[in-house]
């Protein structure tokens, strides 16, 4: 019989001590405040990152008049998430801390952009600006968000799939 890991292990909720997760967050909420009180757009990486299919598609959703309108600055928004962490990385971090193959890692992160599409956004955009809010839209989906997740690792734990 095979029996279901234990999920979260709560003798060590914060494995590299609070201080990185709470910079993490104020950092997050202050980029996103900064966003929304200078553009009034919510900051949806999702979105951000559609945007930027623009440059190289001539498909009309990707080409709609408000993004074309904002997306040099989503490029630059997005560029600085992926170079914050890179330099991050580079200076505080071991380069490579899973033990998640990276082809499972691409593939999951093709299926998780994917699916923010079609749920019509992702965890930044409902979880940190919608939830932070009050948007019920946003409450509704990171549960359905979170709710599957948990389901999909429990059920991929339980066929025997390890990193």
């Amino acid at each position: 019989m095979t029996t279901l890991p234990l999920v979260l292990t709560l003798d060590q909720p914060f494995p590299r001590g609070v201080l990185p997760y709470l910079l993490g967050g104020v950092l997050i909420g202050l980029g996103v405040s900064v966003i929304y009180l200078a553009t009034g757009i919510i900051a949806g990486a999702s979105t951000f990152l559609e945007t930027t299919l623009s440059y190289a598609s001539g498909v009309s959703r990707l080409n709609q008049p408000k993004y074309l309108a904002s997306r040099d600055w989503r490029v630059l928004f997005t560029l600085g998430m992926v170079g914050g962490a890179a330099a991050y990385t580079l200076a505080f971090a071991d380069p490579w801390t899973t033990q998640v193959q990276p082809w499972r890692l691409l593939g999951g992160g093709v299926l998780v952009g994917v699916g923010t599409r079609l749920g019509k956004g992702c965890t930044s955009g409902h979880g940190v600006c919608g939830i932070g809010s009050l948007s019920e839209t946003s409450i509704v989906n990171v549960a359905t968000f979170m709710a599957f997740a948990v389901g999909t690792a429990l059920l991929v734990a339980a066929v025997g799939v390890t990193p």
